[in-house]
C-alpha cells in the first residue's frame, strides 16, 4: 500500500453504501407511512359525511347502518394501518440515523489520519530543511587550524 493511505477506506465505502440505502429505505417508509395516513383520511371523511339513514323502511335503514358500521370498521383499520406504517417509518428513520453516525465516525477517523499524515510530512520537510541549513552552517564556518609547512 502506498504511503499515507487510509487503511480503512473498504470499511468507509461500506458504511456510506449502508448509509444511502438506509436513506432510501426511509424515504420509502416515510412515503409509505403518508399514503397510509391519507387513506385513513378519506376513509375517515367519507364516514364524517356519510348521513344517517333517512328511510322509512326497517330493510333500508338496517342495510345503512350495516354500511356504515363497515365504513367505520374500514376507517378504524386505515388508521391503524397508519399508525403502524408511521412507527414503522419512526424505526427506519432511527436506523438511518445510525447508519449515518457510524458514517460521521468513520469519516472523522479518515480526517484524523489525513491530518496525521500532513503533520508527519511537514515535520519530515522541516528536517530536512533543518539539516540541509545545518549542513551548510557547518561547511561554512571551518575550524581553524594552523598551518605549518
Amino acid at each position: 500500500m502506498k504511503k499515507g493511505t487510509f487503511k480503512l477506506q473498504a470499511v468507509l465505502d461500506l458504511r456510506r453504501t449502508q448509509e444511502r440505502a438506509a436513506a432510501v429505505a426511509a424515504s420509502r417508509a416515510a412515503a409509505a407511512a403518508t399514503d397510509a395516513d391519507l387513506r385513513a383520511t378519506g376513509y375517515e371523511t367519507s364516514l364524517a359525511t356519510a348521513g344517517m339513514p333517512s328511510s322509512s323502511s326497517s330493510g333500508d335503514f338496517l342495510a345503512r347502518m350495516a354500511m356504515l358500521r363497515l365504513a367505520a370498521s374500514d376507517a378504524s383499520d386505515a388508521r391503524a394501518a397508519a399508525t403502524a406504517s408511521a412507527e414503522q417509518a419512526e424505526a427506519v428513520r432511527a436506523q438511518w440515523t445510525a447508519a449515518a453516525q457510524r458514517t460521521k465516525g468513520m469519516e472523522r477517523l479518515r480526517d484524523r489520519h489525513q491530518e496525521a499524515a500532513q503533520h508527519a510530512e511537514a515535520v519530515a520537510e522541516e528536517r530536512a530543511v533543518d539539516d540541509l541549513v545545518t549542513g551548510r552552517a557547518g561547511r561554512a564556518a571551518p575550524e581553524e587550524v594552523p598551518w605549518t609547512p
